[in-house]
């Protein structure tokens, strides 16, 4: 029998961006898409319960062989692997190194690549620079929340940390707050909010930028929060301070009183609770000391019995895009949308820009085999 060449496409970061990775609203879309997909069951990830963030390698705090890498600040390799159904119909993968050093070598944090596989074949077909990719669907998630779990006649947001991923979340959510006029910043390095209160201004010159003194400050009256702190700070957000109807999404580190969040005062909806519940299975406990997420705080608060999933359900998104359960059901509902980030969104941004991409001509042709040697 004849053995068909495999080839596969290289996409650098600057082709990346021609063929669209920035653009926010599309990929607001396709992240839509992607949760209704997992809400329907048209996905899976690795793990035993296939929903598995990914595969963590980590390293000692000490080591007693000169080569290996020790422990730090953000240092670690993870290989993130997922198939997505529906019309993208492909498996994929996020390879994620990171460093926190790395930005005293004048290098981002992260240096991050995606593939994308036949999903019948497994052989690869596009291999491409994946920093923007993963930058602009963390930012997209937010987005998405805001379409589904915030008013549509929300006014004011406020912005807690205004580094990188709070530009990129304030992007989507602006995006989706069709009514926005406000936007409160805090953060408890000044640069940050000089450089994020420049962006908004030259960016939406229509809205007023405030810069707040406190956390507390930035959240009372808002109508959309975001909390997007880096490394390992932790904020609390204090129950008194959320207006009634709040969306306040949660891409990173946060706590908040546990006896709030078991109470019928507030709704919680997260990216995917079976990714948690693989984290748990996978990680030591507490994982909130560890991952900090809502997700891994309220892993920690059922495992002490201080919240029971039974009498309060925990809501994924993408159930309620796909309609299996409502969200928001009152103009006064408080309703934390807690994320953790997973492959599937990668996949699926990636697949769908580099389709665009090998539409407009771009990338390099790479072989693998005329003819594979061990035919």
């Amino acid at each position: 029998m004849g053995y068909p060449a495999v080839s596969f496409r290289y996409y650098n970061e600057e082709e990346m961006v021609k063929a669209g990775v920035m653009d926010m609203h599309r990929c607001i879309e396709v992240m839509e898409e992607c949760f209704d997909l997992m809400g329907k069951g048209d996905y899976r990830m690795g793990g035993r319960n296939a929903n598995s963030h990914g595969i963590l390698l980590s390293f000692p705090d000490e080591s007693p062989f000169p080569n290996m890498p020790v422990n730090g600040p953000d240092r670690r390799f993870m290989a993130m692997v997922a198939y997505v159904g529906g019309r993208f119909n492909c498996v994929g993968e996020k390879w994620y190194g990171s460093n926190h050093a790395n930005l005293e070598k004048g290098l981002p944090r992260s240096i991050l690549m995606c593939t994308i596989n036949n999903a019948d074949t497994g052989a690869l077909e596009v291999l491409a620079s994946g920093n923007l990719v993963s930058n602009v669907r963390t930012g997209a998630i937010p987005g998405v929340g805001t379409k589904y779990l915030a008013n549509p006649d929300a006014e004011v947001c406020g912005l807690v940390a205004c580094g990188a991923i709070s530009r990129g979340c304030f992007t989507a959510i602006a995006d989706q707050a069709k009514n926005l006029k406000v936007v409160k910043l805090f953060d408890i390095k000044e640069a940050a909010i000089d450089k994020l209160e420049a962006f908004i201004k030259e960016n939406y010159p229509q809205l007023e930028v405030v810069r707040c003194a406190s956390m507390q400050e930035a959240v009372e009256g808002s109508d959309i929060v975001n909390v997007a702190s880096s490394g390992k700070i932790m904020p609390k957000l204090e129950e008194a301070w959320l207006k009634k109807g709040a969306y306040v999404s949660l891409p990173a580190g946060i706590d908040f009183e546990h006896e709030f969040l078991a109470s019928d005062r507030c709704k919680i909806v997260v990216d995917n609770w079976k990714m948690y519940e693989a984290w748990s299975a996978e990680l030591p406990h507490p994982l909130h000391k560890s991952g900090n997420l809502l997700g891994d705080l309220l892993i920690d608060l059922i495992e002490d019995k201080e919240y029971d999933p039974e009498k309060k359900p925990i809501l994924n998104i993408g159930d309620i895009i796909a309609g299996n359960v409502k969200g928001r059901t009152s103009k006064d509902d408080i309703i934390l949308f807690g994320m953790g980030g997973q492959p599937v969104y990668d996949v699926a941004w990636t697949k769908e820009v580099t389709d665009k991409a090998q539409e407009m001509g771009l990338g390099v042709e790479l072989k693998v085999w005329d003819k594979p040697y061990l035919a």
